[in-house]
């Protein structure tokens, strides 16, 4: 109770300062310049009705976070819960929900794993070549469709070759090695961007050890033109996996995977009529062994693969935006546990934005037909209403209906402790949320109080502990929350400094759900608060410190602090990074412990 309380003096500290603050200029980019490309509509962060936060090309530079599964657990609300170092398994969790219930894309491109969401964050770009990252909270389906059950994360990839090129080198507690060289060029019609990274280690305790390759290419082709984008990448992650699966004695667990996309784009655009079509390529490998040096005992091999095209398109007129989309994809599994699968997959959405009241009042309702080849026709209807108070404030509403399908996994799954189940149910749901926001000069905040009324949440349940976890639908679940997040930007001397804080409160209402161990969904993030701070304060030398404190539905609790401190000389970075530098004991998810403090220090030349 301490805790939480001096976490609310703190908030309140903050606002309270905001005034002075206020008073100082900042060179932090402002927020109305940022266009949100994940909404479909494109409009300025400003002007979007949702709950959005970003997070910039700059605040990733700044962060002790190496990868992208790390810079997400900075940010109120997103749940992300780690099974060893980098990384390497991780699941992503949106205000409760689960780890099939978020969706993430790469530009625009649906990149959700048919087989598991256990596969999301395979994907997940070096920190290298992302521009920005939009997170979307709350339901989403209106527009993605399927899996964005709570919210969605959308990745946009670096263009601008202008100070991109690099080499760097990090070396670490562990064992840990990470070497990267990110390269562009600008030729005359066309630009270039590739990335090739590598990071090792050989574990923090026994079968913990990996190594992680990237790789990514990104080409604009007729740049004085209607431009076509090309982008690639590929990740392979070799991993010991120790409990990370199965019960205590899985000790000696091992795991292969590769994730790759291949994706064209091209925008057409007119001043009214915007028309943005794109095809795109997602396979996914994983390969599981019980046990690493005895693969004949228990081992699976599933290969994914998804071909899908979209097509976005947006109208203005004196009504208003109308925007209507299109995205047709077929999946394919091969599996050595699921069997030989296929699905069909279309998605229709369409939506207008009426702007009413000398555009003070925006509402945007709108609906998504879904259509999957074994579980037939699904609509999700939504709406979105803002209301401009002044030049600073900004109320806003959504409601909307999502929905999921079962994995393939969910479906089909037959394993040493875990059972699938061909009689689920699609997941449903009906989500509403009221919200405010702040913009000024140097600070920026957002409140919002949002509820998910659930049926038929698939978890994996047993009665007793002996048992083999089966995929089940729970009856109904009831979440609601609230959410605060603030950010100043301000000057002490000659340089800049950021103050970034986030809480989310989640309380889940189980009504009639009645079951001994839940496996994934009972166990949400009740408490969840976040500071960041990046600061300078003499010539060349900036820091960071990210503090992060958790408290789940279980009762356990902890806090965790990372630092980076950087020394910058011409094009020579220097930096220290410390991980968890209090020595925190803590589990994230299952019966994997979190590794003690631990660093890394690097090198890096820009030219």
């Amino acid at each position: 109770m301490k805790t939480r309380l001096c976490l609310l003096l703190f908030v309140a500290s903050i606002f309270l300062s905001n005034n002075i603050l206020a008073q100082q200029t900042s060179s932090a980019q402002k927020l109305d310049s940022v266009t949100i490309t994940s909404t479909r509509i494109d409009l300025p962060f400003k002007e979007n009705s949702r709950t959005i936060t970003l997070i910039s090309a700059e605040a990733i530079q700044d962060s002790p976070a190496t990868n992208l599964a790390e810079l997400l657990q900075q940010e109120a609300g997103i749940d992300i819960r780690r099974q060893g170092l980098n990384g390497m398994q991780a699941d992503l969790y949106i205000r409760g929900g689960s780890f099939d219930q978020t969706l993430l894309l790469i530009d625009g491109i649906k990149v959700e794993d048919p087989q598991t969401g256990h596969h999301t964050l395979n994907i997940a770009l070096p920190l290298e070549v992302i521009e920005r990252v939009e997170i979307i909270k709350g339901p989403a389906a209106r527009v993605f469709g399927q899996n964005a059950f709570t919210g969605a994360i959308n990745i946009v990839t670096k263009s601008n070759t202008d100070n991109i090129n690099s080499v760097g080198y990090k070396l670490g507690s562990y064992n840990q090695q990470q070497a990267s060289a990110t390269l562009g060029t600008t030729l005359e019609n066309a630009t270039l961007i590739g990335h090739a990274s590598v990071n090792t280690s050989d574990g923090y305790r026994h079968n913990t050890d990996f190594e992680n390759q990237n790789y990514f290419v990104k080409s604009r082709f007729n740049t004085n033109g209607n431009a076509i984008d090309v982008i690639g990448t590929f990740s392979e992650r070799k991993f010991g996996a120790n409990q990370f699966y199965a019960v205590a004695s899985g000790r000696d667990q091992y795991e292969e995977t590769q994730s790759s996309l291949v994706g064209v784009s091209t925008k057409y655009q007119t001043e009214k009529l915007k028309i943005a079509p794109n095809i795109y390529w997602k396979r996914n490998q994983d390969m599981y062994v019980f046990i690493r040096e005895n693969p004949s005992v228990f081992r699976n091999l599933h290969l994914s693969n998804k071909i899908g095209v979209q097509v976005n398109t947006s109208y203005t007129s004196t009504a208003g935006i109308t925007g209507f989309g299109v995205d047709v994809a077929k999946v394919f599994l091969a599996s050595s546990n699921l069997g030989d699968r296929n699905r069909l997959m279309a998605n229709v959405f369409i939506e207008h934005r009426f702007s009413l009241a000398n555009n003070t009042l925006d509402i945007t309702p709108g609906v998504s037909v879904n259509y999957f080849s074994d579980f037939k026709f699904h609509a999700l209807p939504g709406v979105d209403v803002g209301y401009v108070i002044n030049d600073a404030f900004k109320a806003y509403a959504n409601v909307g209906y999502t929905y999921r399908v079962p994995t393939y996994t969910d479906l089909y799954y037959v394993g040493r402790t875990d059972l699938g189940n061909v009689n689920l149910e699609p997941e449903k749901a009906l989500s509403e949320e009221i919200g405010l926001k702040y913009f000024g000069a140097n600070f920026n905040a957002y409140v919002a109080v949002f509820n998910r009324s659930s049926n038929n949440l698939i978890d994996y349940t047993k009665e007793n502990e002996a048992d083999k976890w089966q995929a089940t639908n729970l009856k109904s679940l009831s979440s609601t929350g609230a959410e605060l997040n603030v950010s100043s930007s301000f000057k002490s001397g000659l340089y800049p400094q950021n103050i970034s804080l986030g809480y989310t409160y989640l309380n889940e209402d189980l009504n009639d759900i009645k079951t001994a161990f839940s496996k994934y969904v009972l166990n949400a993030l009740t408490h969840h608060f976040t500071a960041t701070i990046r600061s300078q304060f003499i010539k060349n030398l900036s820091q960071s410190v990210v503090y992060k404190f958790a408290e789940r539905a279980s009762g356990t609790s902890y806090s965790v602090v990372d630092v980076k401190a950087t020394l910058s000389i011409s094009g020579l970075e220097l930096s220290v990074i410390g991980n968890n530098i209090f020595n925190t004991e803590y589990v994230e998810t299952g019966l994997v412990p979190m590794p003690k403090g631990n660093v890394l220090v690097g090198v890096k030349y820009g030219f």
